[in-house]
C-alpha cells in the first residue's frame, strides 16, 4: 500500500516537470514570435516612412520589453511549479 502511494507521487513528479518544461518552451517560442514579427513590421515601417524611424524604433522596443517580461513571467511560474 505504502509503495503504490510513494510511486504513484513519483510519477506525478515526473509528469509535473514534463509540463513545467513545455510550458516554458512554449512561452519562449511565443515570444520569439512576437519580437520577430514586431521587428519585421517595425522595418517595413521604417522603410516606408524615414523620417519617423525614431518614433517607430522607440515604439518597438518598448512592445519588445514587455513581450520579454510577460514571456520572463511565464517561465518563472513554469520554475515555480517545477520547484515547490
Amino acid at each position: 500500500m505504502f509503495m503504490t502511494i510513494l510511486l504513484e507521487a513519483i510519477a506525478g513528479a515526473g509528469l509535473a516537470k514534463i509540463g513545467a518544461a513545455f510550458a516554458a518552451s512554449i512561452a519562449v517560442i511565443g515570444a520569439s514570435l512576437g519580437i520577430s514579427r514586431i521587428g519585421c513590421t517595425a522595418l517595413e515601417s521604417i522603410a516606408r516612412q524615414p523620417e519617423a524611424a525614431g518614433d517607430i524604433r522607440s515604439s518597438m522596443i518598448l512592445a519588445a520589453a514587455l513581450i520579454e517580461g510577460v514571456a520572463m513571467f511565464a517561465v518563472v511560474v513554469c520554475f515555480l511549479v517545477l520547484f515547490v
